[in-house]
């Protein structure tokens, strides 16, 4: 962590230890949010000082989605915004009631260690135990009281690294675990079964040598061991996935670069090994959150060439079908976003295509 500090924001009244030896804190915030102090809600990359949302922004930006509307559509809200902007986290994961973002750009590097936790309830950010190796785009799953990390690029979105680790919520402490068979980041991470299942990313040192994959790795906590299991039918990274009903869906993504995206989406059947397709997203888009809530998986956000995504397009599992509904206010690609009984919150990334702005920016999306 940045200064080895352990930092924190809380958007109303100091609160009970929530974390072994972490306490939350009071702190400055954004001046073009409602709980603003201290400069804008953005940063850039190649220079410190917190920004208002630049122009590109809004130029890029898109909300429109070619999907049918509902009515009512949900509503966004804005949230006690991240103590720092940051971007390229890859996702963001439930674990306990609260979301945990790890990893990404933040303060001028790409290489951060950064943990933060987010508690709906006290609607407050919190530090927990760094990761012991800072990468972006970072794979994260969480069951129990255990929240996996899987690879990362140590780099700008290029050179991966094959680390893995697992934090214990009780502890509040990492340790390593049995590392990938080979390096990779902007691996999707879901579990089914007690078991992580790993899958695409994107592998090479540098932008010119940089692929997308399609492997399909399931690492067993038991046995500590990775395993190879039936490969995505299109190699492809920044997907979204989730498990529901028992299977693994993996919807859009990247095939090498934002400017080839996907709107593939296909699902794993463990009992058959086989994968399947499902009707495409109907926003081509990578970097983007999904969550699932009840029966409907949403997919928000996302980059693509010269585009940023608001759409919040979802998939109702039972027929097969899209819907178009409320969109992000903020659009944002590598964020994170996470589902917490039926809101979905949605934290940091970046408003401009590319990797050069950050923003603490966090909005919630409440479904009716």
């Amino acid at each position: 962590m940045h200064n080895n500090r352990r930092r924190a924001l809380l958007a109303g009244t100091a609160s009970a230890l929530a974390l072994p030896g972490c306490s939350w804190f009071a702190g400055p915030a954004p001046t073009d949010h409602p709980h603003a102090g201290h400069g804008g809600m953005y940063e850039r990359l190649n220079a410190p000082g917190r920004v208002g949302k630049p122009e590109l922004a809004e130029v890029q930006a898109v909300y429109d989605s070619p999907a049918k509307r509902v009515n009512p559509a949900g509503k966004w809200t804005e949230r006690a915004p991240l103590p720092l902007p940051r971007s390229e986290m890859a996702w963001a994961t439930a674990l306990n009631g609260r979301m945990h973002l790890v990893g990404g750009y933040g303060e001028q590097r790409v290489d951060r260690a950064y943990h933060h936790v987010y508690d709906p309830l006290r609607n407050a950010w919190q530090d927990a135990a760094p990761l012991p190796l800072g990468a972006n785009h970072v794979g994260v799953a969480a069951e129990g009281d255990t929240l996996w990390a899987i690879g990362g690029f140590t780099e700008q979105n290029r050179k991966p690294h094959a680390e893995c680790f697992a934090w214990s919520a009780r502890e509040d402490r990492w340790r390593r675990i049995a590392p990938l068979p080979q390096a990779c980041g902007s691996v999707a991470c879901v579990v089914l079964d007690g078991k992580v299942h790993g899958i695409g990313g994107a592998i090479g040192d540098t932008f010119e040598t940089k692929k997308s994959v399609d492997w399909h790795l399931v690492y067993d906590p038991r046995a500590d061991r990775w395993s190879r299991a039936t490969p995505l039918p299109t190699a492809r990274d920044h997907v979204g996935a989730v498990t529901a009903h028992g299977v693994v869906h993996v919807i859009g993504g990247r095939v090498d670069s934002f400017h080839t995206n996907s709107n593939l989406h296909h699902v794993y059947e463990p009992a058959s090994g086989k994968w399947a397709a499902r009707n495409p997203l109907p926003t081509a888009r990578s970097g983007h959150g999904a969550c699932l809530v009840k029966d409907r998986i949403y997919v928000m956000g996302g980059e693509g060439t010269n585009r940023v995504f608001g759409q919040n397009e979802a998939y109702v599992i039972a027929s097969d079908s899209w819907e178009q509904w409320a969109p992000m206010p903020t659009a944002r690609h590598g964020l994170g976003a996470a589902a917490i009984a039926n809101t979905i919150y949605v934290a940091g990334g970046g408003a401009v295509m590319g990797g050069g702005i950050q923003s603490a920016v966090h909005e919630a999306f409440i479904i009716p």
